[in-house]
């Protein structure tokens, strides 16, 4: 067999394979998140005249309001006259007033690209020539720091409680239907459903201020609500709560009017449930995609469906496997291995179609393999592929413990099964011993109920007769004889004229012999007597019996009476008592159901808790909850960063973004050319405080420059700190300082692309550099720009 299997899985890797590189090979021009690609007047340009309009082009359509675009003069002031306009394509234009003086000019920006995503920024042009100006050229985070962390909160929580709602559903629909009767996968599947429609209000209030101002006070104005209701992302929202209602109304569904079905009734919900939760999740899941990265660019017509596949992978996986989490460690109903192998399956199918959608989603995000690693989008997906690659190997050691545990069931199942084989046919052989002595006592049963009195004689006779077969034995109660018996349950003993009793289980007799029977046993005695539970009993006369194995009924009671016989009983019930008899031996007995009702309680809370300690010591049982609980870590870090990633602009569209801004750079005036690198040495004062930073500025000159910053140790080993901030001063024309804040690219390594020199002369670059929360200091050195 694996020489057959081999070289079916080698051809598929291979075309596999030679697929992905024939799409990473052949991608063509796609954007899925805007970018600056242009501009008029250019990026550090000095123009002799003054524009009348600034133009900004940008790598796809933008969404543009009344302060999308802001054209600043030295001072501050706005310059501009109105509201920006498409002047064809993705160029937009905003008109400025005449005669402008001359001086250094700050253009600022805010639009919303088509896949949602806000983006900012800023550069700056001069008239005539460079002067000083007040304005920073360094851009803002879109959406504001405290707006904006906000919104990614939301966008985590939103995707938490799709993946929450949906995979539990599946996973109890699917795979363990018992789960819908248990408290805590109810509760799971709720509480997500409650944080996706809380996030998604959430949301809507932020997008207007995220979009926008940024400032938190922006958030309840209904103006801006209602313009984003208008938006695309804003019917995406409002069709998420919409689908989120019918949600609502599945739940109530699953863990209500089906739990309560049995048979063919219950396969046909099944099916209609199957059937509408799908629609609802693919619902659900394409108001991501019709607003996001997928239904811009490259191939959208493929790309949404796509996205709608691989985000309900995700969530049968995740919100599956979270499930059975909270099952396994919270549930009270135990998981059966075949509910996790099932899962298993269903898991498996999960992460084929999550590689097979991701795949071709990278090829649509990159377009290239340096990709991977020039770009945060590409170095974010690396931690996401490696994170992935973690979560399945953790998820086969998962199933190595379910396919132990299935192992463990069926050996218990199958010596069970031979257990009540040879228990079976031992009661069969003690029912075919007992038929005579059943036959023979079923006459006594015909005696009148209401008898309450009879000679006493007739007792005495029943009790010295004997009874031959190991049903019967032998009863005297003429002797000082004693009598004990055992059973289980709750019985009821009555007697009437001639008196009848039942006995289950097993009897032990002493002083005339030995007596085992099960069934019930009747006879004639000399009055009537009812006992349950267990107890004991003593009579008058030649002999009396009051027994209570299988005996039914409730009640306590007391007996006393004087003779030569005893019998002393004991059972397994939900009541004990005592049968009483004087004389004929009459007995009474009185109900007690709440104690009875009490001690049921109690016993069912012991047996539950002994079941659970039972089932959380199977060491098999116990791995697969660790693994699981390892598996749910992993998967909280991974729904991270793909939230992450989802707000990241890809890294085709940056890679384009760059080429532009080479581009533009090269048609900036020429002037002193040539990278310039500053090494300065800086020393916290703290612990592990001191080192060298070095400063790479290319190429030196006015307009966009790229920056790389380096931290070594004073022995040259890279030096991973906390933060490293820059500023460019020009003192002799005051202006800055210019705040740029480098990307952490790896160890000891920050770089900064597009770093705006508005003017040429002798630039002060301050470094400041943070070795602990406490530990900070600024070095500078001056260099020639421009």
């Amino acid at each position: 067999m694996p020489t057959i299997i081999a070289p079916r899985i080698r051809t598929l890797v291979l075309l596999f394979l030679a697929v992905t590189g024939a799409l990473l090979a052949g991608a063509g021009q796609a954007s899925a998140h805007a970018a600056l690609t242009g501009s008029d007047p250019a990026q550090g340009t000095v123009v002799d005249k003054a524009p009348t309009q600034v133009s900004l082009t940008f790598s796809e359509q933008v969404s543009t309001g009344a302060d999308a675009v802001r054209v600043l003069d030295p001072k501050g002031e706005r310059v501009d006259t109105g509201e920006p306009s498409a002047v064809g394509g993705t160029t937009y234009s905003v008109p400025l007033h005449s005669g402008l003086p001359d001086g250094t000019y700050t253009v600022t920006y805010q639009v919303v690209s088509a896949d949602s995503h806000p983006v900012a920024g800023a550069y700056t042009f001069s008239i005539g020539a460079p002067s000083a100006t007040s304005v920073p050229a360094g851009a803002g985070e879109a959406g504001g720091v405290v707006v904006g962390g906000l919104y990614g909160f939301g966008r985590y929580l939103s995707y938490a409680g799709f993946i929450v709602m949906v995979g539990g559903a599946a996973f109890v629909l699917g795979c363990w239907p018992a789960g819908t009767g248990v408290r805590a996968v109810q509760r799971l599947v709720v509480s997500g459903w409650l944080a996706l429609t809380s996030a998604t209000l959430f949301l809507l209030l932020l997008r207007g201020s995220y979009t926008g101002s940024g400032r938190l006070g922006d958030v309840f104005d209904l103006e801006l609500l209602g313009q984003v209701l208008q938006t695309k992302t804003g019917a995406a929202l409002v069709s998420r709560l919409l689908l989120l209602a019918a949600a609502a109304l599945f739940i109530a569904v699953l863990f209500g009017a089906y739990d309560k079905r049995e048979g063919e009734e219950k396969r046909d919900l099944t099916f209609g449930l199957a059937i509408g939760g799908t629609v609802v999740a693919s619902g659900l899941a394409a108001s991501w995609a019709m607003a996001e990265h997928a239904s811009t660019g490259l191939q959208p017509g493929i790309a949404m469906p796509v996205d709608v596949v691989h985000l309900l992978a995700v969530a049968v996986w995740l919100g599956g496997l979270g499930a059975l989490l909270v099952a396994l460690y919270r549930g009270d109903t135990p998981v059966g291995a075949s509910a996790v192998r099932r899962f298993s399956r269903l898991a498996f199918g999960s992460v084929v179609a999550l590689v097979l959608t991701g795949v071709y989603q990278s090829w649509r995000q990159l377009g290239s393999w340096s990709a991977f690693t020039e770009t945060r989008y590409g170095q974010l997906l690396l931690i996401k592929i490696g994170l992935v690659a973690l979560l399945v190997g953790i998820a086969w050691i998962s199933r190595r413990w379910t396919n132990r545990l299935g192992e463990t069931v069926a050996s218990k199942t199958a010596g069970t099964e031979t257990a009540g084989t040879e228990t079976a046919g031992a009661m069969a052989g003690a029912e075919t011993e007992g038929a005579t002595a059943a036959a023979a006592k079923a006459g006594a049963l015909k005696a009148p109920a209401t008898d309450e009195a009879s000679p006493a004689g007739t007792r005495a006779a029943k009790a010295s007769a004997t009874a031959t077969g190991p049903e019967e034995g032998s009863a005297d109660g003429s002797g000082a004889g004693s009598r004990t018996e055992s059973g289980t349950g709750a019985g009821t003993e009555s007697g009437t004229g001639a008196g009848t009793e039942s006995e289950s289980e097993s009897e032990s007799e002493s002083e005339s012999g030995t007596e085992s029977e099960s069934g019930t046993e009747s006879g004639s005695g000399a009055g009537l007597g009812r006992a349950t539970g267990s107890g004991s009993a003593s009579g008058a006369g030649s002999g009396s019996r009051f027994e209570s194995g299988a005996e039914s009924g409730s009640g306590s009671g007391s007996a006393s009476g004087s003779g030569a016989g005893s019998a002393s009983e004991s059972g397994f019930g939900a009541e004990s008592g005592s049968a009483s008899g004087s004389g004929a031996g009459s007995a009474s007995g009185s109900g007690d159901a709440k104690r009875a009702a009490q001690l049921a309680r109690q016993r069912a809370a012991v047996d539950a808790t002994r079941q659970k300690r039972a089932r959380d010591a199977d060491p098999q049982r116990l791995g697969l909850r660790r693994s699981v609980l390892a598996e749910a870590g992993v998967a909280v870090v991974l729904l991270a960063v793909t939230t992450s990633l989802t707000s990241t602009e890809p890294g085709r569209t940056e890679q384009d973004a760059k080429a532009a801004t080479a581009a533009s750079s090269s048609s900036a005036p020429e002037g002193t050319s040539g990278a310039v690198t500053l090494d300065m040495s800086f020393d916290t004062g703290g612990t592990d405080g001191q080192g060298v930073v070095s400063v790479d500025i290319d190429p030196a000159r006015t307009g966009a420059n790229e920056m790389h910053v380096y931290v070594t140790r004073p022995n040259g080993r890279a030096f991973d700190i906390p933060e490293v901030k820059v500023a460019f001063t020009l003192e002799a024309k005051k202006i800055g300082p210019l705040p740029v804040t480098p990307d952490h690219i790896t160890t000891g390594h920050w770089s900064a692309n597009g770093v705006q020199i508005p003017m040429a002369g002798e630039w002060q670059i301050a470094v400041t550099v943070r070795t602990s929360d406490i530990d900070q200091v600024t070095v500078s050195k001056n260099a020639q720009i421009g």
